[in-house]
């Protein structure tokens, strides 16, 4: 009997000392209540610690960052655009005690994020241009691209930048921040993830970013047809300064030749004026003679017939 009484209250103990006992991980952060109502500040060192048992109970907190992704949403902006935005950002528990009182646990905490953080996104985005959503700043296009292009008519009021996206999601983090803040909730972070545009909006979107490469491309078209016009021009007065210079050159090389021809032929003439006439005569025999169809009819008294009447005696001179 004695030994099991021993049995029993070992057991006992073990279950009281089980009950009392209880470990607080690097991750978390603890809160003991007692019959549903907070009895401890926030128990953040990691370790074993003791509470009353079966009365109290231990809820555990996440000390690391969590993520909200929220849902996406079809908001109009200012100037009568829908698009559809796809949102998130990351929070953790900062007041556990605070959380613990106000949503109590992270499902109401992430419902209350979504009722925050959507109203703050519908609030600042239906405010603004569509524009404001998309780009941050009012930065031009590539030099290279557009360098000389005018988008004539194609830009409007609304396509100047005055806030931009940066300063809209910081102006939605900040609000949302000011809201979470009596949950016990710190937002770290906000970010647009994606938008989408609606069916009309995108091809609106889609035919301008036509136009303007349109633009582009016949910039660089007509540049391109002028610098061929510069180059053909170039080219062309070039070949006629070559041409030129060759016809020039090619006169002198003739005249040059021709000039030598006339001094050859009269030093020829004045060493030997009968061998001279008898080589020409013979030049002439061979082509009017020799000259395939053609007939000649000559006098025998023909002043061009006399070497063939009379012989010749030449005298060769002496090299």
């Amino acid at each position: 009997m004695i030994r099991v009484a021993l049995i029993v209250l070992g057991v006992i103990a073990l279950v009281i000392l089980a009950g009392s006992l209880y470990t607080v991980h690097e991750t978390e952060q603890v809160i003991i209540t007692q019959f549903g109502q907070p009895v401890t500040g926030p128990i953040t060192e990691a370790g074993i610690h003791w509470k009353t048992p079966f009365i109290q109970d231990v809820r555990r907190f996440e000390k690391r960052i969590l993520d909200w992704d929220g849902d996406p949403n079809d908001i109009v902006t200012k100037d009568k655009k829908t698009i559809r935005i796809d949102t998130t950002a990351r929070w953790k528990i900062v007041d556990p005690l605070a959380f613990l009182k106000s949503v109590n646990d992270e499902i109401r905490a992430q419902s209350r994020l979504d009722d925050i953080l959507d109203g703050a996104t519908r609030e600042f985005i239906s405010k603004n241009n569509l524009i404001e959503a998309v780009r941050a700043s009012n930065r031009e296009f590539a030099k290279d691209e557009v360098e000389d292009v005018e988008l004539e008519g194609d830009r409007t009021e609304e396509d100047f930048i005055t806030v931009g996206r940066d300063e809209l999601i910081a102006r939605i983090l900040s609000n949302a921040q000011q809201n979470v803040a009596e949950f016990g909730i710190e937002l770290i972070d906000f970010r647009i993830r994606r938008i989408d545009y609606s069916e009309k909006v995108r091809r609106a979107v889609y035919e301008r970013m036509i136009r303007e490469r349109s633009q582009i491309a016949e910039k660089y078209r007509s540049e391109g047809v002028g610098k061929q016009s510069e180059i053909e021009g170039q080219t062309e007065k070039e070949l006629k300064q070559i041409s030129s210079e060759a016809a020039r050159r090619s006169e002198i090389i003739r005249g040059e030749a021709d000039a030598e021809v006339t001094r050859i032929y009269a030093n020829s003439y004045g060493a030997d004026p009968e061998f001279y006439a008898f080589y020409q005569t013979l030049e002439t025999y061979k082509q009017a003679l020799l000259g395939g169809e053609t007939t000649l009819v000559l006098s025998t008294q023909s002043e061009i017939m006399r070497f063939l009447k009379s012989p010749v005696k030449l005298e060769l001179l002496e090299p």
